[in-house]
């Protein structure tokens, strides 16, 4: 499956806070066919870090998808029958509208001037993305980690737009280590002396500090047995007669790697923004409570968690999966077991993927029996 992404384009968004971007475009990519009806819509929403290059491979980069084992024929979203579609988040830097795009008043880089996006902007920017396809109501919105918190901000702000939504590794909030982390990253970023105040565009950009954000995040999302598992203590090729700051151990080696190659792909402003949004989310802003978030949704939900997920662990999943039922939602929840930690959703997917085509065609089912009843 080669796919291309695509640019769509809007004269402009008002921001939760009021501020206007104008105008804003959207990168996203489609697999499948829409059907008839268009009532085979699937949204996929990215985690942190992720673009709208889910699956397939990349006619631009000749790369597959983040989620290409989850999306294609006979994977979990099949596209055999469902229409899938993923965007680039709001605030991104993979195409959509974000610091590192042009300000037309300035003819410059945004950079910090950038107003603050929420997840609530960056679930607007979709719906506006999804009703530029003439789709009035998903089947579902699915996806795991930040993409869970937006599936979750689908489902109380646009309930009569979607089907059912899938959280997979989420929350409804961050807790105070959640943000401790995040805080980390961002405070390497803007001690970089080449982060300049984030304006960086035209010079060299704050790879170091960058580079240290994404080690001490890559760490959250490994488990403890993972990470045994796969380096143990196994030391480098090196002589231990004296202290060396270059990497000893095999475990160190492999973050400073994947911390070289974020810094290729991603951008530090980007970075500030989103783990701020995510920070600073909670789907009960502006209600009394998490229960009354929920007051009036008839979505259907599925949330799963993992047993060795430590960055997002189960007790905030089962927090949501409470909450719903005492308002009698239709929610099932599964915690699976593995090693994997926060990553098991992108790479231990077999049992989630049974999870996942289980609950879509049953949700599809009750669509098309819906629609015959009415008939």
């Amino acid at each position: 499956m080669i796919v291309s992404t695509e640019i769509a384009r809007f004269e402009g968004i008002t921001l939760e806070s009021g501020a206007h971007i104008d105008p804003v475009e959207v990168a996203y990519e489609t697999y499948g066919t829409l059907n008839a009806d268009r009532g085979n819509a699937v949204l996929v929403v990215h985690a942190f870090t992720g673009d709208a290059h889910a699956a397939g491979m990349s006619r631009e980069t000749g790369k597959p998808g983040w989620w290409d084992n989850s999306i294609g024929p006979g994977k979990a979203f099949d596209t055999d029958e469902y229409f899938v579609i993923c965007s680039n988040i709001l605030g991104g830097c993979q195409g959509t509208t974000g610091p590192a795009s042009i300000n037309p008043a300035t003819g410059k880089a945004w950079g910090m001037s950038f107003p603050a996006v929420t997840v609530r902007d960056m679930v607007r920017l979709q719906k506006m993305l999804v009703d530029s396809l003439d789709i009035r109501q998903l089947l579902a919105v699915a996806g795991g980690s930040m993409g869970g918190m937006q599936a979750l901000e689908w489902a109380v702000s646009f309930a009569e737009n979607v089907r059912s939504v899938i959280v997979i590794a989420s929350t409804a909030r961050h807790s105070p280590q959640q943000i401790a982390f995040n805080e980390v990253g961002r405070q390497s970023i803007m001690a970089d002396p080449d982060w300049n105040g984030g304006d960086y565009y035209e010079g060299a950009a704050p790879a170091r500090g960058l580079s240290v954000a994404r080690m001490v995040g890559h760490i959250t999302y490994m488990s403890d047995e993972s990470m045994r598992e796969k380096f143990g203590r196994r030391r480098k090729d090196q002589p231990a007669t004296a202290i060396d700051v270059a990497p000893e151990f095999e475990v160190e080696s492999y973050l400073r790697y994947r911390g070289s190659q974020f810094v290729t792909r991603f951008d530090a402003n980007s970075y500030i923004y989103i783990t701020k949004a995510m920070d600073t989310y909670d789907v009960s802003n502006g209600t009394a409570s998490l229960a009354d978030a929920f007051e009036g949704v008839s979505t259907r939900f599925l949330v799963i968690s993992f047993t060795s997920d430590w960055l997002y662990p189960s007790y905030q999943s089962q927090e949501i999966v409470r909450t719903l039922r005492r308002r009698n939602h239709d929610v099932a929840y599964c915690e699976l077991p593995t090693n994997y930690g926060h990553d098991a959703f992108l790479v231990d997917v077999e049992e989630q993927t049974e999870l996942i085509r289980g609950f879509l065609r049953s949700t599809f089912r009750n669509l098309a029996g819906s629609a015959g009843a009415a008939a």
